[in-house]
């Protein structure tokens, strides 16, 4: 085994006389050179963990050339025989912080995560929390390596006054965390023992029978779409983004039925609405005819995407309200006329499992026990309850008119 002081000269000589083997270094035991009769040298490092019945091991640090000198290698070898000494494998640890470099640095990571997640309203929420809050201080810090206070400089970083956003992106980087414990990627998460964000305070605003009428009333004058989305929103209780986005495929005027998918709605179950008049008078209208398209987004816009301009046509609308001469509506969002139709429910005797169905939301009837043994779709009680609701938005009107 050929030993001697590695140096620049050392190696050039080798190269020069085209001369093939290792050449170990004398004072640095394990650290050597290998060259070849083709001109080239590469650093390497052998190295034996466990004792002298365990297997040798040989790691190439790298070509000569830069970065790699016979000082640049001698410095990494040296890193690397303390590992050892400490009962490291270096090879395992060069492997684990290239990973950490690109497979767990974060911004890569939550992208992984981002898409291994199911329901449309979660996936957008995920997404869209990563992007604005968390991807814009973590980077590509590798994941095992964030702590607690990289958590709390995420949150330091949003206004205080948005609560309910901060309890959002707390949630988003909870879930993101024990999504990398299952899959061994750390081995605890930095939000573990950490308080919830307080929770928004409930909203409890709904609409009155007057107030409701002016707005039925003034939505038509906003816009194409604005208008119909907000009829068909006080019509049938149901979300913005599932109005909004309709497909004429999930509509059916013969069975006067919307059914949506689970992939169309927030908490991701399927649930079909019946159709009132008051619904199906403005497909009509949209439609332009009682025969309605069979395919085709209902609400398109010039471009033919899908209608956002939400705060442009509320806006509008607010606008047309406070000019109609009537007394001033407090402020409303358009999910109070959820809360609305609900409230209405109440009032007309409705049961509550049925209200919960047209909503289609998963609260104590239909969860648990009750989800489980409980398989009655409520289609007739819900086809009842929006008739009636139906009746009573026409007395309104009614009551408007005469005023």
């Amino acid at each position: 085994m050929a030993t001697g002081r590695i140096t620049k000269r050392t190696i050039d000589a080798l190269l020069a006389n085209s001369v093939a083997g290792f050449l170990w270094d004398e004072d640095l035991k394990g650290f050597g050179v290998k060259t070849t009769a083709h001109g080239s040298a590469s650093y390497v490092v052998q190295y034996r963990l466990g004792g002298r019945e365990a297997k040798s091991r040989r790691y190439t640090i790298g070509g000569h050339g830069s970065p790699w000198t016979p000082a640049t290698a001698r410095d990494e070898a040296v890193r690397m025989l303390i590992l050892v000494a400490q009962g490291v494998d270096p090879v395992e640890s060069d492997k684990q912080r290239r990973r950490e470099a690109v497979d767990l640095a974060f911004s890569n990571y939550a992208d992984r995560f981002a898409s291994s997640c199911k329901g449309k309203g979660w996936k957008l929420l995920v997404k869209r929390s990563l992007a604005l809050h968390v991807k814009p201080v973590l980077r590509d810090k590798p994941l095992p390596t964030i702590t607690r206070v990289d958590i709390v400089a995420v949150l330091d970083r949003m206004p205080e006054e948005q609560v309910g956003n901060r309890r959002n992106v707390f949630a988003v980087m909870r879930r993101l965390f024990k999504w990398a414990m299952s899959r061994g990627d750390i081995a605890s998460s930095p939000m573990e023992g950490m308080e919830t964000p307080p929770p928004v305070k409930p909203r409890e605003r709904w609409l009155g029978d007057q107030e409701l009428g002016r707005v039925w009333t003034q939505a038509p004058k906003t816009h194409r779409c604005f208008g119909p989305i907000v009829r068909l929103l006080i019509a049938t209780g149901q979300r913005r983004e599932e109005i909004a986005g309709l497909d004429w495929e999930e509509l059916n005027r013969d069975q006067r039925e919307m059914r949506l998918s689970g992939s169309r709605t927030k908490n991701g179950e399927p649930t079909m609405v019946p159709l009132n008049d008051l619904a199906v008078n403005e497909l009509d209208q949209v439609a332009r005819g009682e025969t309605w398209p069979k395919r085709g987004r209902v609400f398109p816009t010039s471009a033919g995407a899908a209608f956002t301009a939400y705060h442009k046509g509320k806006t509008k609308l607010d606008k047309l309200i406070a000019a109609d001469g009537g007394d001033p509506v407090a402020p409303w969002r358009l999910h109070d006329l959820r809360r609305t139709l609900a409230t209405g429910f109440q009032r007309l005797g409705v049961r509550f499992e049925v209200t919960e169905a047209v909503l289609n939301h998963v609260g104590a009837s239909r969860s648990g026990v009750a989800a489980i043994y409980q398989r009655h779709d409520w289609k007739p009680e819900k086809r009842a309850a929006l008739d009636a609701w139906n009746d009573h938005i026409v007395n309104i009107l009614g009551g408007l008119e005469t005023r």
